[in-house]
């Protein structure tokens, strides 16, 4: 086998344990700081967007800083260094005594994560242009089945071993996606150490298209963005569809697969077609599909009305990170790769972060409906931006 597929498919396997991993604290957090001493309910709910934004905030500021060093000491070590940091950090989680340490954990696991990053770099940059694309799509569905797959083994596992054996358990399955990375990814180049002494405007002026570069920055912001500003008022959207209350947590996740399945199925062809007609193509359709489907979503009256479009929106979706991250290889000399993917993922995760909060602060003061509407004109703002910066544009390959 050619060592760029070996390469990807121990990256999905790694990506695919650590998202799982990773997924699997969403519904235990709760319930974990209730466990740690914290009893009223509204107390709760603000410990519990604390503590999980606390990470995406660190992921966002130290995200270029370990593209950094992926770029300068190769980044196979960089996801080995990610992995076991992740597999120490998780498994301390487990033995905090109050929430004030499973923040101050939480925020180290973001400032010294950068797997994500580390990853996506390797696969783009050992893999041949004309295949770029569809390995995105690969990696990203092992990314998306792994966060679909983690919630429901996470509750589960809760439930039979307890929340800090949960925490223990999720290290251990970082550690086994970095003894799999030690033992199988052969990274075939590694820049040397003398060749990266770059600061940031000098990464800036190496990158030879800087509107393109920016486009594809705003619009892993917005993209998460818009898609995060609806997780938080899923549920209570299907309570208000749903004449079966016995059985809205079981409706939710069924609705919250939903999208997530589609997106295991398309994004390996989505990844191939981008290849075949170009990753602008595909990221154009894609966010005009997407925003044209957040629409009906405000005027759904059942449940299994907004599963069905939750699946289609899936399959959208899964072509607007995988191509923005082929792009972004396209117009990114590899001595900078990293960095730029860095960029990218602060972008990302600065969109995850205002999206949760912005989608229920809009949802309270104006209506869940308006959340929809608003997703749904931003997505379509982009494309038009994506259009004319970069549909239009003539970029260097």
């Amino acid at each position: 086998m050619e060592i760029w597929k070996k390469n990807l498919y121990v990256c999905w396997f790694a990506v695919f344990i650590v998202s799982s991993g990773m997924s699997q604290m969403a519904p235990s957090l709760p319930l974990y700081i209730e466990h740690l001493g914290v009893h009223d309910i509204a107390s709760i709910a603000k410990w519990s967007g604390i503590v999980f934004g606390s990470n995406f905030i660190s992921l966002a500021i130290f995200a270029p800083i370990w593209g950094k060093y992926a770029d300068k000491y190769g980044r196979k070590s960089m996801i080995l260094r990610a992995s076991l940091w992740l597999s120490i950090i998780v498994t301390c989680m487990g033995f905090v005594d109050n929430v004030y340490q499973l923040t101050g954990l939480r925020i180290l696991q973001g400032a010294l994560s950068g797997f994500q990053p580390a990853v996506i770099t390797l696969v783009a940059t050992q893999t041949p242009n004309e295949r770029v694309g569809w390995s995105l799509g690969i990696l990203f569905s092992g990314q998306v089945g792994g966060t679909l797959l983690g919630p429901l083994f996470g509750g589960y596992l809760s439930e039979i071993i307890g929340f800090r054996e949960t925490f223990i358990s999720i290290g251990f399955m970082c550690f086994v996606a970095f003894i799999a990375s030690f033992l199988f990814i052969k990274e075939s180049k590694v820049i040397t150490t003398n060749q990266i002494s770059l600061n940031f405007h000098e990464v800036w002026e190496r990158l030879p298209n800087h509107k393109m570069m920016m486009c594809l920055f705003i619009t892993t912001l917005v993209m998460q963005l818009a898609l995060m500003s609806i997780q938080p008022i899923i549920t209570v959207y299907i309570t208000h569809l749903s004449t079966d209350t016995n059985h809205i947590a079981l409706i939710s996740g069924a609705v919250f697969a939903a999208s997530g399945l589609a997106s295991i199925l398309s994004a390996p062809r989505l990844g191939k077609i981008s290849d075949q007609i170009g990753p602008q193509k595909v990221l154009l359709v894609a966010l005009i599909v997407a925003g044209v489907l957040f629409f009906p979503q405000a005027f759904v009256e059942h449940s299994w009305e907004l599963g069905i479009l939750r699946f289609l929106l899936g399959l959208a979706t899964a072509g607007l990170l995988p191509s923005v991250n082929s792009l972004i290889k396209q117009c990114t000399p590899d001595l900078i790769t990293g960095r730029a993917y860095g960029y990218n993922q602060s972008a990302q995760f600065l969109g995850v972060f205002l999206g949760s909060v912005l989608g229920g602060q809009m949802a309270g003061t104006f209506g869940i409906h308006y959340v929809f509407f608003f997703t749904g004109t931003l997505l379509l703002m982009n494309a038009f931006l994506v259009y004319h910066t970069i549909y239009k544009e003539k970029f260097i390959v």
